[in-house]
Order: structure tokens, then C-alpha cells, then sequence
């Protein structure tokens, strides 16, 4: 299951935006540190698509793919050090897949914010130092430890410390790991140590009612400019305020309100879709009279990798996948139909999935 764990200094809008994307009941005032332990709220990825083949399949259940919002207690200045939460927070980052780095992008005097103002581009800077911080210190320590090792020669170790001398050097210069040019090997031996700046990373600026439908201010507009010139990252604007009100209204009425501050979709939506292209995520079905069901992968996997999300033994024993495009499908309009006009097809172990994908695996044990 895919976590994503939302930081960033107290009083960003962190848990306020938590609790509207979740629907969960995370407290929220205002004041640092109101979040001590991580709230987990696990979430459907909406999916028009799987409503349909549901309903054109006649399934008995329908089966949405989930993800999960991991809200961790607010950052601040030292923590790399133990000052606030300290260590305790930076342990609960590691465990997540990326990160959601909410950003206050907006005006409220009624709102205090713990650096006494409005900066998004500053408050982002202190977070990705003390994160590059607690990294440096982790990479440091392994260091010390391998290189001993490595002096006597052992291969493993002579790979291993190469790997972390390259990530010490944006470290030190208070620069994420993410921003070095690593080697699949490299990375594959940092990964090892969940290390919190080789994690993708997804600003969320939460925006003014003002700012919509556009999303898009003077702040957020900075922040485009150091997106593009690191290369490593995306955004996206919501608005916990608006989120929050959405979260307490039926579909109706939620997509009526939609509809009249110009939007097409909810801030869920949008921050789950970009951190699906973030990580280079895509979505296949599976359907039957049983049930409909949506299933998560990464981008260029091969047909037997996909059909082990489903089971061990559907990738042990795989002989082929049965393939239709969702869109085809659709127009088929059932799986009878598309399989008696010839638009089903067979595909072999060396089929990379497509997005969208509707697949019937054939196995043998």
C-alpha cells in the first residue's frame, strides 16, 4: 500500500488538510505540536474508470485501490538535533514512501505561524536542512562503520561506502540526496537506508479561497521557480479551508460546490494523482462476476510482475494475460462482447503493462 506522509512546520494546515482529505478527526487547533503521534487515514483512490467496468461487468462488489496519509507532527528548526519532537519525527518520515510537503501559502492573521510570518520559501529551506541534517548524520555513522570493512578489501563494503560518500557530499552542503546523479546500484544501496531526502517529494501549497480555482499566487509561483530548476519534485494547491467543507458534503452537493469555485475536482484528487505520476504509478483492473477491482504498479512492469500483486502463485505459474484497454472495453461495452468481436488480447510475459489495462491472468501451479 502506498503511504505518503504529510510534513511540514506547525501550522502549515497540515492536520486541517489531513482531516479534509481523510475525513478523520485528527486534532487540528491552533497551536504547535497538536499532532504528536502520526494520524493514519486510509483513503479510496477515486477512479471513474472503475465505476464503470464495474457497472458494465455487473460485479457483485467493486474493490477501489487505497492509499494512505500518514500525518506527522509539525517540523521545526533543530530537529535534526532533537529540538521539538527531534528524532522522533524524522523516524516517523522513514517509513513512508514519499513525502507531502505542505507549504502555508496564504494570509490569516487570525492564523499564527511559528516563524511569526508568512514565508513558504523560507520554511521550506528549514525543513529540507534539518532533513538533509539528520540524513548527513545517519550517512556519517554508516560511514565510519563500512569503510573498515572496505579497507580490508570486501567488495560489498567497497560499494557500499562509494554509495555514501556520494551522498555525503550534497548533505554537507545542506542539499538533498535526491539532487545528486546516483547510479542504479548506488541507489539501490542508499534505498537500504531509508534515507529522508532520497524520498520524492510533492509540495502541497495550501492556497487562499481567494487564489482558486487557479491555485496559483505570488508564493506559489516562487515555488514553481526552484521546482524547475532542481527537477525532483512537483505541486499542487488546495486549500484546507475549502477541503474541509467539501469533506462534509454528499457527492451532489460536494461536486455543485465544485462546479461553482470553477474546480473539476477535489484537493484529494489532485494531490493523488500527482503523487501517482510522482512515483511513476499506474493503475490495471481486474474484473469478473465476483467483483471489479483496481490494483496499483509501477510504471514498465511486465505482465507477470502485475499478476503477483494479485498472488504469488499467478506470477510463479503465469502463462499468459488475457488484455483489453479500458477504453475499448467501454465501448464494447462487456467482456462477451469485446471477446466475441476479437478485442481481447493475448499477451506473454514480456508485455509491459499499460495504464488502464483490464487483464484475466491464466496460471499454472
Amino acid at each position: 500500500m502506498l503511504r505518503i506522509g504529510i510534513v511540514g512546520l506547525p501550522n502549515v494546515g497540515k492536520s486541517s488538510l489531513f482531516n479534509a482529505l481523510t475525513a478523520a478527526a485528527a486534532p487540528s487547533e491552533n497551536y504547535p505540536f497538536c499532532t504528536v503521534d502520526p494520524n493514519v487515514g486510509t483513503v479510496e483512490v477515486p477512479d471513474p474508470r472503475l465505476d464503470d467496468i464495474h457497472r458494465l461487468a455487473g460485479s457483485a462488489t467493486r474493490v477501489p485501490t487505497v492509499i494512505q496519509f500518514v500525518d506527522i507532527a509539525g517540523l521545526v528548526e533543530g530537529a535534526s538535533e532533537g529540538e521539538g519532537l527531534g528524532n522522533k519525527f524524522l523516524a516517523n518520515i522513514r517509513e513512508v514512501d514519499a513525502i507531502a510537503h505542505v507549504l502555508r501559502c496564504f494570509e490569516d492573521d487570525d492564523v499564527a505561524h511559528v516563524s511569526g510570518s508568512v514565508d513558504p520559501m523560507r520554511d521550506r529551506e528549514i525543513v529540507e536542512t534539518e532533513l538533509a541534517l539528520a540524513d548527513l548524520e545517519l550517512v556519517e555513522r554508516r560511514l565510519e562503520k563500512v569503510e573498515k570493512k572496505a579497507k580490508s578489501g570486501e567488495k560489498d563494503a567497497v560499494r557500499e561506502a562509494a554509495a555514501l560518500r556520494r551522498a555525503a557530499v550534497p548533505l554537507a552542503e545542506g542539499r538533498p540526496v535526491r539532487s545528486a546523479t546516483l547510479t542504479d546500484e548506488e541507489r539501490r544501496i542508499l534505498t537500504q537506508f531509508q534515507l529522508l531526502t532520497l524520498k520524492p517529494i510533492l509540495y502541497v501549497a495550501n492556497v487562499g479561497e481567494e487564489d482558486l480555482p487557479a491555485g496559483a499566487n505570488r508564493w506559489t509561483d516562487a515555488l514553481d521557480r526552484v521546482i524547475r530548476e532542481e527537477g525532483d519534485a512537483e505541486r499542487v494547491s488546495v486549500c484546507s479551508a475549502i477541503e474541509a467543507e467539501l469533506a462534509q458534503l454528499d457527492d451532489e452537493h460536494r461536486d455543485e460546490f465544485l462546479r461553482e469555485l470553477g474546480l473539476e475536482e477535489r484537493g484529494l484528487d489532485r494531490l493523488i494523482h500527482a503523487g501517482y505520476h510522482l512515483l511513476g504509478l499506474i493503475t490495471f483492473f481486474t474484473t469478473g462476476e465476483n467483483e471489479s477491482r483496481a490494483w496499483t504498479v509501477h510504471r514498465g512492469v511486465r505482465a507477470p510482475q502485475a499478476a503477483g500483486e494479485i498472488h504469488s502463485d499467478f506470477e510463479r505459474g503465469f502463462i499468459r494475460a488475457e488484455t483489453i484497454a479500458y477504453e475499448t472495453f467501454r465501448e464494447a461495452g462487456s467482456w462477451k462482447a469485446a471477446r466475441d468481436r476479437g478485442l481481447i488480447r493475448s499477451e506473454g510475459k514480456d508485455y509491459v503493462v499499460q495504464d488502464a489495462d483490464i487483464m484475466l491472468f491464466r496460471f499454472n501451479v
